[in-house]
Parts: structure tokens; sequence; C-alpha cells
């Protein structure tokens, strides 16, 4: 029996990506309770795949480490002021502010242990964590299912109101690919040489080259021993850009080329042609969500290179993969073997099988 609610948070306190990848079930709540109020927690400064979001009223930060004093502030925020709580996550504090926050409460919670009992107890309905078999856009779906709503699977990415883009790149004027060199951790880097012979590669077919970015100083020293010869067919726009501004670059460009990062989930959102470039990760868990994907089924499997609907996943070449471990050498500095092996010719074919259709 589906719940009445006016007023809906939602606990999503985790990273970029993965509060994109609520979206799905925020949709699904919008369509279900059309004048209701629905929040989002994030973390400070985490929150921005929701600009422009439709699907939500407001959004509550709070930092990743509170103060005893930010900690008391937030709950006295959201201390009873809504119907219905709803936690994405199994974490103490998601779980803690879900049953501050509403009188009924639908939750994801761990497998069962007794210390973690009480994320059972205090929950009306609940759906056990699968870290390994289910994709995190469907895991989150589940919580749909509990309150008894229609799914909506559609990944919302944020949207620009202003014209920040246009002042830096006009996106009429040319064809262009747009790629993501740097995710946050270096077990999930591509090379160098890889990068730099594909940046060559898509220019003798004509195509410019954007690359996206954060306005880290690693980052931007690693743009830029990519770009050491300094093509002319390739610009960087890292630092430049927030994610709202990103979609709107992605949504007019040929297609996307990306490690498992943020930006890859939000390319594959905007529909474009998505090339995501895979080493230790569970494809299952974590692959890019399809547009157009609608089903309970995961879209990925765990081996293999695989393409549905706009996304081609590429995984390394490797017999260990998915190994789900942070490196070879188990750290998230360590390298991977599948991706550090993983040649330009294999990721140059994914391109072709897009662009010469």
């Amino acid at each position: 029996m589906m719940f009445v609610a006016q007023k809906i948070v939602v606990m999503s306190m985790r990273q970029i990506g993965d509060v994109l990848l609520i979206t799905p079930l925020l949709n699904s709540l919008r369509q279900a309770y059309p004048n209701a109020e629905i929040d989002v927690v994030v973390f400070k400064n985490k929150g921005g795949m929701l600009d422009g979001n439709p699907d939500i009223n407001h959004l509550l930060e709070i930092p990743e480490k509170p103060t005893f004093q930010q900690h008391r502030q937030f709950i006295k925020r959201i201390f009873r002021h809504y119907d219905l709580a709803i936690s994405t996550q199994t974490g103490d504090k998601p779980s803690l502010y879900s049953w501050l926050a509403a009188p009924r409460r639908v939750n994801v919670v761990p497998e069962y242990r007794l210390q973690d009992a009480w994320k059972y107890w205090i929950a009306q309905r609940w759906t056990i964590f699968d870290d390994q078999n289910q994709h995190t856009v469907l895991q989150n779906l589940q919580l749909a299912d509990l309150l008894d709503i229609p799914r909506s699977y559609s990944v919302v990415p944020p949207q620009a109101q202003d014209d920040v883009l246009t002042q830096l790149f006009d996106v009429t004027n040319a064809d262009y690919a747009v790629l993501h060199l740097m995710p946050r951790w270096r077990y999930k880097y591509w090379t160098i040489a890889g990068w730099q012979t594909l940046i060559h590669e898509l220019g003798q077919m004509g195509l410019k080259v954007v690359i996206t970015g954060s306005d880290n100083s690693e980052e931007l020293d690693y743009i830029q021993q990519v770009l050491i010869d300094k093509p002319e067919h390739a610009t960087s726009l890292a630092g430049k850009l927030a994610f709202k501004h990103i979609t709107s670059l992605l949504q007019h460009s040929k297609i996307y080329v990306g490690p498992d990062t943020a930006v890859t989930h939000l390319a594959a959102a905007t529909g474009i042609p998505t090339i995501a470039l895979f080493g230790p990760t569970n494809p299952v868990k974590w692959t890019p969500f399809p547009v157009n994907y609608q089903s309970t089924e995961n879209p990925f499997k765990a081996v293999g290179s695989q393409q549905v609907n706009n996304v081609y996943l590429l995984q390394g070449q490797a017999d260990c993969i998915p190994c789900h471990q942070e490196g070879c050498e188990r750290h998230r500095m360590s390298e991977s073997r599948c991706l550090t092996e993983l040649s330009a010719d294999k990721v140059l074919a994914a391109v072709h099988y897009f662009l010469d259709k």
C-alpha cells in the first residue's frame, strides 16, 4: 500500500556520481507525489549533480565530518519535519537521520548483524544492500517498489540556466568529442600515451576534442602532460565548468570517452554515445546506466566488453577482471594492469563502432 506523504526527505550522503544515480528514484517519487515537498540530504559540495533538477525542492548539505554544533543544528533542522524519510545508504548517520526526520522510514539496510539490528527496527520497510550483483540504480529503485509506486528509470542530469558555457566554447560551430582524462583515484587511470593517441586520431577523423576536469592542480598537470604537443584541435575546459554546464557540453557532442568517474555517468545520462573505460571496478554495480533502459535485470554482466543502448563498456585487458580491488597493489594510488595494458586501438574500435553507423 502506497504511503501518503506531503514532505519527503531522501538521504544520499556519498560522492558526486552516487548522487546522480539517485535521480531515477527522485523522478519516481515526483511522479507518484506530484505536490509533495521532496528534499535531498547530501554532503557539502557534493550536490552539483542535482542543480536544476525539477524533481526536488531543496538540497540540504552537511559536512562529511561535522562538528558537534553543525551536527546539532542539522538534526534540529530535519527533526520530524517530514512525513517520510528514505535512506539510500546503510551507514549509521543516514539511518539515524531518517529515524529523526520522519515517523515513517523506507531504507536500504546492510546484511543482518547484531550491531545493525536497530537499522531494521527503525524502518517500516527495507531492502538489503547488494554490493556485488545489483546495479546501483536498480538498488535505489527497490525503494520505489517498497513504496508501491511505479519505477522511473531515467537518470536526470543537472541543467544550466545561464550562458557560462557559450562564453567558453561554441557548441554549435564544430563536431567534437568530449574526453574526461583523470578519475579521482590512480587505480582507475588509463595511460597518457593512450589518451594522446586517441586525441590525435579523433583529430584525423575531423573532430575537435574538448577535455573536462576539475581545477585540482594534480589534474591540471595531468592534462597538461597529455597535451604537451599542443594539438590545435584540442581544448581543455578543466576547472571552468560546473556539472550543469558539462551537461550542455555533452548534449551537443558526437561522443564521449572517459574512465570510471562521475562525468562518465553524466555523459551516459545525456544520451550521447558513451565509452566507459573500466578496470578493477565491478561493472554489474557501477557501469553508467544506459538511456531508455527499463528492466529489473542488470544492464551489464561482470566480464567482457559490452554495449547496451548508448553505453559501450570497454573492460581492461587482464584475466583477473573485475577483481574489485583498488589497483594491483591494493591501494587507491596503485596502477591497474588491466588499464595500463588497454590499447588505444581497442578504444578507437569502440569509437568507430558508434561514429561509423
